[in-house]
C-alpha cells in the first residue's frame, strides 16, 4: 500500500463523505478506488440505517415538530451511523441549493420529507428532483407558491427557480419570471387539520385547474400554453442550466467557489472542469450518478486536495465517526445536533433561500473556538475505541518528538502542514518530556501526552480544510 493511494482515498473519503478512520481507509485501499467509488455510488446495496432505533429513544422525533432548535436531531444521527456516506452527503448538498428553513415554514415535519427524498432520488436525474420540490409543500410554503393564483401571480417561486435552482442571474428576464410564474400557479397545499398532541398534521400537494393560469405564455424564447412540468423541461434544454448545476457540484465536491449571488460576475476558479460537468449533465439528461462518477474519476477531482474549508455539520460528523462509540441514540446526540448550530449551520434552518456562504466565510474567531474545542474533547476521550486506535498506531511509530507528531499527523489525515508549524509541534513534544506509553496516568501518560499534541493539530488552520 503506498502513501499515495492511501491519501487518494482519504481525499475521496472527506468529499464523498464525512471522512474514515486509518482502518477504514487500508480496507478501502485494499479493495481499490474504482470499486470504492462504485460502492459509494450504490448506496442500494448497503444495509439501511434503522431509524426506529433512534425513534424508540426519541419518539416524538417522529413528528418532530418545531423541536426548539432539535429538528435536525435525526438526521444528525443517520449522518454518523449511515454505511452510505455519499448517500447522506448528497442530502446536504441538496439541503444547500434547494435551501428551505423551519424558521418561515414553522413544521420540521415537511423539510424532513424533502431530505428523505433527496436520500431516495439524489442520485437519479434532476428534473425529477426538481419536480418532487416545486411540489414539495415546505418549498410551496416557503417561496409563497400557495398565493400565486391565476388572477394574482405571485412571483416568487418561479423568480428562485431561475435565479437559484437552474440559471442563474443574467440568463433570463423579468418577463421570464413572470411567464414561468404563470405556469406554476395552482400549485398548492390542501387545507389540514390543527395541530394535535404529537404536533402538526402534514400538508399535501394540491393542483387546482381551476386557479391555474391556461393562458399563452412566451418563456425563453418559446410560445405555449405551458405548465410547470413544460417551463421545466424548457429550462433544462439551456445550456445555461447545465453549467450552473455543474458549477454547484464543483463547488460542493470538488473545491470551494465565489459565494452564489456572485456567480453571475465571478468566472469559476476552474472552468474546463465546470464545462466538463456540464457537457455530461447535458449527455446523460441531467443524471447526478453520472455526473458524480465523472467528477470522482476525474485528475482535477484528485488533485482538489484540501481545497475545501469544512462545514460544520462535516466538522462534528467526521469526527463522530471517527472516534466511535457513538451508535446508540444517547443524551449526548441532543448535544452534538445544537453543537452544529453553535458552529454556524442551523440544519433544516437556512439563513435564507441562498442557503449558507460557505467556504472561508464558515470562519471567524468565535466559530473557530467551537470546531477546535468540540473536536479536541472528542479527540482526547480515550475510553472511544477510535481514539484507542489512534494510540495503537501512533506508538507503534516510536518515542522521539519527530516520529510521534509525524505519525500523529500521518493517523489524523493524512494531513500537511507548514514547517513552521510541524517545528512547533516537535518543540511542543520535546516539552512534554519523554513519551512513556506503560504510564496509563490520565495527565502524565503516554497516552495523555500524544493527546495533547493531537488537540493542537485539530486546532491548526490546516486541519479546517477537507
Amino acid at each position: 500500500m503506498s502513501d499515495t493511494d492511501l491519501e487518494l482515498m482519504a481525499h475521496l473519503m472527506r468529499r464523498a463523505g464525512f471522512g474514515a478512520s486509518r482502518d477504514e481507509l487500508e480496507r478501502r485501499v485494499a479493495v481499490g478506488y474504482e470499486e470504492t467509488v462504485e460502492e459509494l455510488l450504490h448506496p442500494e446495496r448497503q444495509e439501511p440505517v434503522d431509524y426506529y432505533e433512534f425513534l424508540r429513544y426519541y419518539p416524538n422525533w417522529w413528528k418532530p415538530g418545531t423541536m426548539g432548535g432539535l429538528g435536525h436531531a435525526g438526521w444528525v444521527w443517520r449522518m454518523i451511523n449511515t454505511r452510505a456516506p455519499l448517500q447522506e452527503k448528497l442530502c446536504l448538498f441538496y439541503h444547500q441549493l434547494f435551501a428551505t428553513g423551519v424558521s418561515k415554514v414553522d413544521h420540521y415535519d415537511e423539510i424532513v420529507d424533502m431530505i428523505d427524498m433527496f436520500r431516495e432520488k439524489g442520485l437519479g436525474h434532476y428534473k425529477d428532483i426538481l419536480m418532487d420540490v416545486a411540489r414539495s409543500p415546505a418549498m410551496i410554503y416557503w417561496l409563497d407558491n400557495h398565493e400565486n393564483h391565476a388572477t394574482s401571480v405571485n412571483e416568487n417561486w418561479g423568480r428562485e427557480l431561475l435565479e437559484l435552482f437552474t440559471m442563474g442571474i443574467g440568463n433570463y428576464t423579468e418577463t421570464d419570471v413572470r411567464e414561468c410564474s404563470r405556469a406554476f400557479t395552482g400549485w398548492t397545499l390542501t387545507h389540514k387539520l390543527p395541530r394535535f398532541h404529537m404536533g402538526r398534521w402534514d400538508w399535501e400537494f394540491e393542483y387546482r385547474p381551476e386557479d391555474h393560469d391556461g393562458g399563452e405564455k412566451v418563456f425563453l424564447g418559446q410560445t405555449g400554453n405551458f405548465d410547470g412540468e413544460e417551463i421545466v423541461d424548457i429550462i433544462l434544454a439551456q445550456p445555461a442550466t447545465a453549467a450552473f448545476i455543474a458549477r454547484h457540484l464543483y463547488s460542493f465536491f470538488v473545491a470551494d467557489e465565489a459565494q452564489v449571488p456572485a456567480w453571475s460576475v465571478t468566472p469559476p476558479n476552474n472552468p474546463e472542469a465546470v464545462q466538463a460537468i456540464a457537457d455530461v449533465l447535458i449527455e446523460s439528461d441531467y443524471h447526478i450518478e453520472t455526473a458524480l462518477r465523472f467528477i470522482l474519476y476525474s485528475n482535477f477531482f484528485k488533485e482538489a486536495r484540501f481545497a475545501k474549508v469544512k462545514n460544520p455539520t462535516e466538522v462534528v460528523i467526521g469526527t463522530l465517526r471517527l472516534v466511535g462509540n457513538t451508535g446508540r441514540p444517547s443524551p449526548e446526540m441532543m448535544g452534538w445536533a445544537i453543537d452544529i448550530t453553535n458552529m454556524g449551520q442551523d440544519l433544516l434552518n437556512p439563513p435564507s433561500v441562498e442557503g449558507w456562504h460557505s467556504g472561508i466565510e464558515w470562519i471567524n474567531s468565535g466559530t473557530l473556538m467551537k470546531r477546535t474545542n468540540f473536536t479536541a474533547e472528542l479527540i482526547s476521550d480515550q475510553s472511544r475505541p477510535g481514539v484507542v486506535s489512534i494510540m495503537d498506531r501512533v506508538k507503534m511509530a516510536g518515542d522521539s518528538p519527530e516520529a510521534v507528531v509525524d505519525a500523529c499527523l500521518d493517523v489524523m489525515g493524512p494531513l500537511e502542514i507548514a514547517a513552521e508549524a510541524r517545528q512547533e509541534l516537535i518543540e511542543h513534544a520535546e516539552s512534554l518530556g519523554p513519551i512513556d506509553w506503560e504510564n496509563d496516568s490520565p495527565e502524565e501518560g503516554g497516552a495523555a501526552r500524544v493527546s495533547e499534541i493531537i488537540q493542537l493539530i485539530v486546532s491548526l488552520r490546516e486541519y479546517q480544510f477537507a
